[in-house]
């Protein structure tokens, strides 16, 4: 069985747990960590996603991916400290979300893209000797553009040569997942080793079944959802017992993709928001979704189905 690469050292899958698989502990942008570390209160991030994880570890969460790349801002220190304080397993991403630096999107081929990747999975992120355990990848409303096809084939092709598995962000109102999963098909890729994320954008059954029957992993991971409009919270909740109901229960996992800290001046303004919008951080779950999907009449095992089997067989686990 494959070992998972966590910011502390490799886990079994099967020590995986309740996991939450799309989430940020801080989210910024490429280079601010380094070059503008004044634009961010390091110290207050790193006590705010502890208080998020022990408040989530509370209810039961017992690992969570952080799919932050470098064109998010993604910073090895923070993160690594964060890491040192809790007890959840911290799981961290290659790859390029959709801020694609000017230097890739003007001429790198796939073959040294994906050396890059697999570089950052055998030696190390950022200088560490943390090896990500996922490579996260985007394609947005625009669809398979040129250089996203770069980059999701150099996803591929790394993921093929490490056997560590493909994360997305998609559009899923513009049913983009198809167009990445066309690549990865002709990439030779097996795709359940992909999981195609904010799904719960959508209540389209026939796309959300499209991924399942591909063989993938449908992320169901924007909660509570409906801060920028479409779906709401308990709209989200039903397509997901709608998916159950359809026999997909295996294909279906939930997470928040929460940012913990961004870079906003007013604290208070943060705080605001952050309430506002979500006052569970990512026990939002555990305390909402869970208990309202038993009502709806969904079972404890079909839960742990979606947030215990379904990451441990993603990540290789039997």
């Amino acid at each position: 069985m494959p070992k998972i690469n966590t910011v502390k050292g490799k886990i079994d899958p099967n020590d995986l747990g309740f996991t939450l698989m799309h989430e940020h502990l801080c989210n910024t942008s490429a280079g601010i960590p380094k070059a503008f570390p004044s634009l961010l209160d390091r110290s207050e991030a790193i006590d705010r996603a502890v208080n998020f994880l022990d408040e989530a570890e509370k209810e039961g969460v017992r690992s969570f991916i952080d799919v932050t790349t470098m064109d998010l801002g993604r910073d090895m220190d923070l993160i690594q400290r964060v890491a040192d304080r809790t007890e959840i397993h911290i799981v961290v991403a290659t790859g390029i979300w959709i801020d694609v630096p000017r230097a890739i999107d003007r001429g790198v081929s796939v073959d040294r893209l994906a050396e890059a990747f697999i570089r950052d999975i055998e030696v190390g992120l950022d200088g560490t000797s943390v090896k990500p355990g996922i490579i996260k990848v985007a394609t947005d409303e625009r669809g398979v553009t040129p250089v996203n096809e770069t980059i999701l084939r150099a996803a591929a092709r790394a993921s093929r040569h490490t056997g560590i598995p493909i994360t997305t962000h998609t559009s899923a109102q513009d049913k983009v997942g198809i167009g990445q999963i066309k690549v990865f098909e002709q990439e030779g890729l097996d795709l359940s080793t992909v999981y195609i994320g904010h799904s719960n954008d959508t209540d389209d059954l026939e796309y959300l079944s499209y991924i399942a029957n591909k063989g993938c992993t449908i992320g169901m991971d924007r909660y509570p959802g409906g801060r920028l409009g479409g779906l709401q919270w308990k709209e989200r909740t039903q397509t997901v017992k709608n998916l159950i109901d359809l026999g997909l229960v295996e294909k279906v996992t939930l997470s928040h993709d929460y940012p913990m800290t961004m870079m906003l001046e007013d604290k208070a303004e943060l705080e605001r928001q952050s309430s506002a919008y979500n006052p569970d951080g990512i026990a939002f779950i555990n305390r909402q979704v869970i208990p309202l999907l038993k009502e709806m009449g969904v079972t404890d095992e079909q839960i742990d189905i979606m947030m215990i089997d379904v990451p441990r067989r993603y990540f290789g686990g039997a």
